[in-house]
């Protein structure tokens, strides 16, 4: 079922507010439960477009990407530092 984007990305951005408040980081399964009706493509597609609009924040412990909604929890930043070029 094609649900429209813009809903599906409102979806996200209050699933993913309410959830911040206990969870800062969610990982991409779990924006999922946002919206059962909608496919994991059109979730991460939705999720992805977020990051660019700077509504998420993507989080990278090296292995993991996570998402999180930006001033909720430690940002990558503040987590591992800025890292030095050579």
């Amino acid at each position: 079922m094609a649900i429209d984007k813009e809903e599906l990305k409102q979806k996200i951005i209050e699933f993913a507010t309410k959830k911040a408040k206990h969870k800062s980081k969610m990982y991409i399964k779990d924006l999922y439960k946002a919206a059962p009706d909608a496919s994991p493509r059109q979730v991460k597609n939705a999720a992805n477009e977020l990051v660019r609009e700077g509504k998420l924040e993507f989080f990278s412990s090296g292995s993991t990407t996570m998402y999180g909604v930006p001033g909720f929890g430690k940002s990558e930043k503040d987590q591992f530092g800025e890292l030095e070029e050579e």
